[in-house]
């Protein structure tokens, strides 16, 4: 549809854009031009559109590019493992059309239809500076979860649809060869646990250990650090993402709870990075 709507606006603009003879030309010029950057504008306002939502097991990963920049490369070098404990599985969230997963309805197992997608999964990555402490936050995308921090511990024992959680590794600087983790940061099951420096136990090589369960205590699905081998994913970094790609993940209202309860938020997403990243400074 972008592409047939993309062509669309180019015939246009070529056919009204044809050359004029002499005078003509001149006092038409002006207006065609004003046309031509107008049509360039709705063209481009219509390559904007969000896109489809498709079921959570149909949803392509993007391919972990090549690192090129000092951001990228630290994101990769310092990309957690994360070990399944409880629930689902991380799936990728958005592809490259811009095309968001559905999730699943919460019931049946913590873990029922979501062990793993086929066409493989994906962690999400953002970086900056904070305070003079460079900021990795990764981020995972579940298809349910289990449990809404801010509700009543009655309603704590349902699930909904969608699930994120996020980790933050905080180094001294990316453009260092010897650079050095000086804490990490995740999504616990109320508000954020931290730990600076992690311990060696958690820590493989350059690698956080993750574990993603389910804390029974306050009925919620979260991460905890452990000394459990888990898994990596293929990483791309906001910057990498397909512009439709990052609309998506900006746009998605991810909490299909009643009235939000759950606060659900994909963690990269604008407005919420930064927020993330005050909230869960350690030091």
């Amino acid at each position: 549809m972008l592409a047939v709507r993309a062509e669309l606006y180019f015939a246009i603009v070529t056919t009204e854009s044809s050359p004029l003879d002499g005078g003509e030309h001149q006092k038409n010029e002006g207006k065609m031009n004003y046309r031509a950057v107008l049509i360039a504008v709705v063209a481009s306002l219509a390559a904007v559109v969000e896109g489809q939502v498709i079921g959570h097991n149909q949803v392509r990963p993007f391919p972990e590019p090549e690192p090129v920049t000092f951001s990228q490369k630290a994101a990769v070098k310092y990309k957690p493992q994360l070990k399944i404990e409880d629930g689902c599985h991380p799936y990728p969230a958005v592809q490259k059309d811009g095309s968001i997963s559905g999730g699943l309805k919460w019931s049946g197992p913590q873990d029922g239809e979501c062990t793993g997608s086929k066409l493989g999964s994906q962690i999400y990555a953002r970086s900056k500076w904070v305070n003079d402490v460079w900021a990795i936050m990764y981020a995972w995308y579940f298809p349910k979860g289990r449990g809404a921090v801010p509700v009543p511990l009655i309603l704590r024992l349902f699930g909904h649809r969608h699930n994120w959680e996020y980790a933050i590794v905080w180094i001294d600087n990316p453009e260092l060869e010897n650079s050095t983790i000086l804490g990490v940061s995740m999504s616990a099951s109320v508000g954020y646990a931290s730990q600076t420096p992690p311990e060696t136990r958690y820590v493989d090589g350059d690698s956080v250990k993750l574990k993603y369960y389910y804390n029974h205590l306050l009925g919620s699905t979260s991460l905890q650090l452990t000394e459990a081998t888990g898994e990596f994913q293929d990483l791309i970094t906001w910057d990498e993402l397909s512009k439709l790609a990052r609309y998506s993940l900006n746009h998605t209202d991810w909490d299909e709870t009643l009235f939000n309860l759950a606060g659900l938020k994909m963690p990269l997403k604008d407005g919420v990075f930064d927020e993330l990243l005050n909230k869960a400074w350690p030091f």
